[in-house]
């Protein structure tokens, strides 16, 4: 536990009784009141998360120039001012070293927020494809991270912060004074639900979810409540269901990529369509309401035909919901599998995600 990193928040999340566990190298709250309820909590009000963890890096300069237009899956200069994208570092062999999201602060200014485990690989890979690396700088120990996700979100943030929340449109992002600093508010989220995450200065991190925690209508949520409510949308966790050996092509998430332009991977992805992937993301509901793991086999036919990345029991479905990698084959909707692990089976059946289709997101 002494070598866990820990948020500007660990001793609100003590004081409030978290379940804290280990998250990606952090000491991160699991659940307060419970994972169902803060769940149920965001689907209906607005749930807290401490997000600090992510990275974020900096980047100022020419993006064509730098070399930094060619780092990702998608267009960088593309992306509007005021906007964000979200999409893929690839590596060689078009495996997934970190999905992420960019934000254009700038013409010549672009934030990247990267996943908590990857944070020191990432920075690294990126300086290391940039003509300067030195136009890259992580500002992760700085930046403090809050996400309001649920469909009281816009109303509880307009009335504490300013109703010029109220305009942000989905994946567009404003800067403006929070409590007397800069900060930037985006629409972004990763639950399904009208949301927000709101970047802020470390130091005032405390500040802002004390305020928020006074409002009847808000409630923290922990890294648990977090997991559930994306598998139920369908969303992709890092290092379950994407990884350094998982492409975007196998694991469906090819809208993400744009064939058009040069990045990193580009080859062995076009290479893979040619030739076709060994394995298929597939979404899955089981038939009762028994949760699947992640590593639990997929058996089709009396055959072993992949693995579950990510499952769970959805309090919204009433039954165990899941992701995997599976050979092609057996991914047809309707399909018929059955999850093992040693003594455990559970009939399930392939469908269409997302799981969960009626969260407030684009209220």
């Amino acid at each position: 536990m002494d070598e866990l990193k820990s948020t500007p928040l660990v001793k609100e999340h003590e004081g409030l009784k978290a379940l804290m566990a280990p998250f990606g190298g952090w000491l991160m709250p699991i659940q307060y009141s419970g994972i169902i309820a803060e769940h149920k909590w965001c689907r209906e009000k607005a749930a807290l998360f401490d997000i600090c963890h992510m990275g974020e890096f900096l980047f100022k300069g020419d993006i064509v120039a730098s070399g930094l237009e060619d780092v990702f899956t998608f267009s960088v200069k593309g992306i509007p001012v005021g906007r964000s994208r979200y999409g893929f570092l690839l590596n060689e062999k078009g495996g997934v070293i970190d999905d992420l999201i960019v934000f254009r602060l700038a013409e010549d200014e672009v934030m990247i927020v990267v996943n908590a485990a990857t944070i020191a690989n990432d920075f690294a890979v990126i300086s290391s494809r940039l003509k300067n690396p030195a136009l890259l700088t992580d500002i992760s120990d700085a930046t403090g991270k809050l996400d309001l996700q649920g469909p009281l979100s816009r109303e509880v943030l307009v009335e504490h912060l300013g109703s010029d929340i109220a305009e942000i449109p989905f994946f567009k992002f404003i800067r403006k004074k929070i409590l007397g600093v800069d900060a930037l508010v985006s629409r972004t989220g990763y639950t399904g639900e009208l949301g927000y995450e709101i970047f802020i200065p470390a130091p005032k991190v405390r500040e802002l979810w004390d305020l928020l925690l006074k409002d009847a209508r808000v409630e923290p949520a922990g890294l648990g409540a977090r997991d559930l409510l994306r598998l139920e949308v369908g969303y992709s966790l890092y290092g379950n269901d994407l990884d350094d050996v998982t492409t975007p092509l196998s694991a469906q998430l090819m809208a993400f990529v744009n064939l058009d332009k040069s990045f990193v991977g580009k080859e062995a992805i076009l290479k893979e369509q040619s030739q076709g992937s060994p394995k298929k993301k597939v979404a899955f509901k089981v038939d009762s309401r028994r949760s699947p793991r992640h590593h639990y086999e997929i058996h089709c036919d009396g055959k072993n035909v992949g693995t579950v990345t990510s499952g769970a029991f959805s309090p919204m479905l009433g039954c165990g919901i899941g992701l995997g990698l599976v050979a092609p084959e057996v991914a047809e909707l309707g399909k018929r599998l059955v999850i093992k692990h040693e003594r455990v089976e559970m009939d399930a059946t392939v469908v269409e995600l997302p799981f969960y289709a009626g969260g407030s997101l684009r209220s």
